[in-house]
């Protein structure tokens, strides 16, 4: 399970912020997921109560948001949203496209308790 390893890292990133602004405590964290990530939430949700555990992040509440899956067309230029598991131009229906967006991780955002 990555899902857990993935969670070390975002503590760690979550207490160099906590670190920065002098707070003692983390109450919530906001993550966007791409479609494409390979990370499954439910699995995340779990290794993060795991990761948390003695951490400034202990109580946090995690908020986990699903990101777009968005290709670019080599053929005619259409940039769209696609479903993960359909990677086709909505526009001309051509399967060589660029993925531009559902790959990612992203921290959005801490709340932090100062």
């Amino acid at each position: 399970m990555h899902e857990l390893s993935v969670c070390q890292g975002l503590i760690r990133q979550v207490e160099k912020v906590a670190a920065e602004h002098g707070a003692a405590n983390v109450e919530h964290i906001v993550l966007q997921v791409g479609g494409l990530s390979g990370v499954e939430p439910p699995l995340l949700e779990r290794a993060f109560e795991i990761a948390r555990a003695g951490t400034v992040a202990a109580k946090a509440e995690l908020e986990i948001r699903g990101g777009p899956v968005v290709v670019q067309c080599r053929e005619c230029g259409g940039r769209s949203a696609v479903p993960p598991n359909r990677l086709l131009c909505s526009y001309c229906g051509e399967w060589r496209v660029q993925v531009v967006e559902g790959e990612e991780l992203l921290l959005l955002s801490v709340e932090l308790d100062l």
